[in-house]
């Protein structure tokens, strides 16, 4: 049942329909509908299968810090690693307003018209105040997230440094169980550190605006290095020229920048994601770079794979460590003790670091 268009929130929940929430046996139906929970052995066939149902609750295991939830996630994703995939991984970063969203939506329409499947996980900014979400991709992607070709997952970044949420890595394992064609990995693009996200995919790329006054003096040098295509976006009607410029200006800057190791030499392209203007060229490139460096980035994946281990074991001691009572106590008078300078931060770490360390003897 429709009203003004729109759908309602009981009516995406399968099985539940808006004439059926008129009475308390109704409500009770819709309570007991999310209680259910299916085993690890049907998600994991199901993400096989290709249900974005299940891949969605899949997914929110794997995010959730209840301990029941993690060991079920686990046992997920370790079925689900060693299936076969071909998956091409695309990194999309940016700062606020260069229109990310838009143009991983026209993009994902571009590549879902030509019969692939796209996952778009899309990090949602956190207010470091209020904690909550600030944009949901899902309703800047209006199109794209009624295609039946398309799945986006937006997940708080939280205080995620790198620009991707916490367990970006793991739901890209499920999305390939699941036989996605590409994975679109949009970063929050607010000044952190962008290495994590370009330690996760097989293609990096940077969109950029002109004359937004950081054609070069804005750009960091590791974004510079780690970058396989530079897409300035915008460019369109009085824009056009701008953009032209900052082409010729971030060509002249890649020079100057050491050769890659796989032999690609990125590019700079333009497109008008808003005019649905090159997408296509956009495209090419990437599968220029896929068919350019297919053995590195099968060494690349294997690197990440390690790099994914060590960075799974520091979360887990970090985890562990703050969710010691003894740890917190301490902490807490600790904290106390070095803002009014009367322990220094290197001792109070010390201390905290040798309580944990004696517990766990």
């Amino acid at each position: 049942m429709k009203k003004n268009n729109k759908i309602s929130a009981f009516e995406e929940k399968e099985g539940i329909h808006l004439t059926d929430v008129s009475n308390e046996a109704s409500i009770a139906k819709i309570k007991n509908f999310r209680k259910r929970q299916p085993s690890v052995a049907s998600l994991i066939q199901g993400i096989r299968d290709g249900d974005k149902t299940a891949l969605s609750r899949a997914i929110t295991l794997v995010e959730s810090k209840n301990k029941t939830h993690l060991v079920q996630a686990n046992q997920i994703i370790e079925a689900c690693i060693a299936d076969k995939k071909n998956t091409l991984r695309i990194g999309i970063t940016g700062v606020p307003g260069v229109g990310k969203s838009t143009f991983i939506e026209v993009l994902g329409k571009y590549l879902t018209n030509q019969g692939k499947k796209v996952a778009v996980l899309a990090v949602d900014p956190t207010s470091s105040l209020s904690k909550g979400s600030i944009l949901g991709d899902k309703t800047r992607m209006e199109v794209l997230v009624r295609d039946e070709n398309a799945f986006i997952r937006p997940s708080p970044s939280e205080d995620s440094l790198g620009g991707v949420a916490r367990k970006t890595r793991e739901s890209i394992i499920l999305c390939e169980a699941a036989h996605f064609d590409v994975i679109l990995i949009e970063t929050v693009g607010v000044g952190q550190s962008e290495t994590a996200v370009h330690g996760m995919v097989d293609f990096f790329l940077l969109l950029k605006l002109a004359g937004a006054g950081d054609e070069l003096q804005g750009i960091k040098r590791g974004i510079m290095e780690m970058t396989d295509t530079i897409v300035i976006n915008k460019a369109d009607g009085k824009n056009k020229q701008a953009a032209n410029l900052a082409k010729i200006e971030f060509t002249r800057a890649l020079h100057f920048y050491p050769p890659k190791e796989n032999g690609w030499v990125p590019k700079v392209l333009q497109c008008s994601a808003l005019e649905n203007e090159g997408i296509s060229e956009v495209w090419q490139t990437i599968l220029n770079f896929k068919d350019a460096t297919a053995d590195a980035i099968y060494d690349k994946r294997k690197y990440q794979n390690k790099f994914w281990l060590l960075q799974t074991i520091e979360d887990n001691l970090k985890m562990q460590f703050y969710e010691d009572t003894a740890i917190q106590q301490q902490l807490e008078q600790l904290t106390t003790l070095v803002m009014n300078a009367k322990v220094s931060p290197f001792v109070a770490a010390e201390q905290l670091l040798a309580l944990h360390q004696k517990k766990l003897k």
